[in-house]
């Protein structure tokens, strides 16, 4: 298996050069940049293939979410990894509506900073812990308004309470063991809402359920 191509975007260089370090040790990892701007991120997308983005959202000038809108709009096969000191659900719902396919924080460990970028590197979406929380909590815990919109999407109930676990990393066999479901019962849910929300991966379901207000804005 081709090592995954990573794109350091971030505006603090000890940071960048502290990530360089941790990701340079690993075999099936190859960082093919390290920048602190959007024309850094630019240039070294011209020159390389580039398959998971560690985006800062913070970068000076430079916006995160716009770069990662720019970058899906011209490289929609990129993953992106927000990356941010930030664990506010504004933050973490403009980056995932912006394309990204996980929020982690910088203060995350190596283990988890690994695991991260290889569940992005498969299409997977990836949230750490707190971010999880903060997602599950305006998911399950919707606004009147909110339950008018749950209520105008084609999911069923059912379907609606497999796209909550999913979107706080539940597994499979897991959501089988909390709703009382066989784990076929599962993949056949699962199937169904990637299917009739026309999305690829875990990822797309949970930008899906921000787009259509699933998630408080």
């Amino acid at each position: 298996m081709k090592p995954t191509n990573i794109l350091i975007a971030d505006d603090h260089k000890m940071f960048r050069e502290g990530l360089v370090e941790l990701l340079s040790k690993e075999k099936k990892m190859n960082v093919v940049g390290d920048v602190g701007d959007a024309d850094g991120i630019r240039e070294i997308l011209k020159q390389h293939q580039v398959d998971v983005i560690l985006m800062d959202i913070d970068m000076g000038d430079t916006s995160g979410i716009d770069m990662s809108i720019e970058v899906k709009k011209d490289f929609p096969e990129i993953m992106i990894l927000a990356l941010s000191m930030h664990g506010d659900k504004n933050y973490i719902v403009k980056m995932l509506e912006a394309g990204a396919t996980g929020y982690i924080l910088k203060n995350a460990g190596k283990e988890e900073m690994i695991n991260a970028i290889h569940t992005a590197a498969n299409g997977n979406a990836y949230f750490s812990n707190q971010v999880s929380a903060k997602l599950l909590e305006h998911i399950t815990n919707p606004t009147a308004e909110k339950k008018k919109k749950v209520v105008g999407t084609p999911l069923t109930d059912r379907e609606i309470e497999v796209l909550k676990l999913i979107a706080d990393e539940y597994s499979n066999p897991e959501i089988a063991e909390k709703l009382f479901i066989s784990v076929r019962t599962v993949d056949t849910h699962r199937r169904n809402l990637l299917d009739k929300l026309m999305v690829k991966n875990t990822a797309g379901l949970v930008r899906y359920a921000i787009q259509k207000g699933l998630l408080d804005d």
